[in-house]
């Protein structure tokens, strides 16, 4: 599977922003979709995942009830829709994508198969 994350960007704090995740390969409904982010100096952080049917979503406390990750099978995509921005929201945003497997954990980066370059958001005060 082979990941492209577009859709940064420059937003005020309170602004919006809609990141998308385009796939291309077989067996995209076989994987696990996450995004994580980094800001400078900071390590790698998990910040949204969503399993293979849609069904079930998870969220980083910091960005719960206010990120909103989906996916779409049919076209190859993973969204995350990014409300009520913060300046601490600041960071390369990655999609990644994570076979199905048994004791798969989706909040740990070290679990996920491929990773696309990331994007850049950055959240103005």
């Amino acid at each position: 599977v082979q990941l492209q994350a577009f859709g940064g960007g420059l937003v005020q704090a309170g602004g919006s922003l809609r990141l998308s995740c385009a796939a291309s390969g077989r067996a995209f409904g076989s994987y696990a979709m996450g995004w994580f982010r980094q800001a400078p100096g900071k390590e790698r952080e998990f910040v949204a995942a969503i399993k293979w049917a849609g069904v079930s979503q998870y969220y980083a406390d910091s960005v719960k009830d206010r990120f909103t990750i989906s996916r779409d099978n049919g076209k190859l995509m993973v969204y995350l829709q990014m409300n009520s921005l913060k300046p601490e929201d600041t960071a390369v945003y990655y999609c990644a994508a994570a076979l199905v497997r048994i004791g798969l954990s989706l909040f740990s980066s070290d679990e996920y198969d491929h990773w696309g370059p990331g994007t850049q958001v950055t959240v103005s005060s």
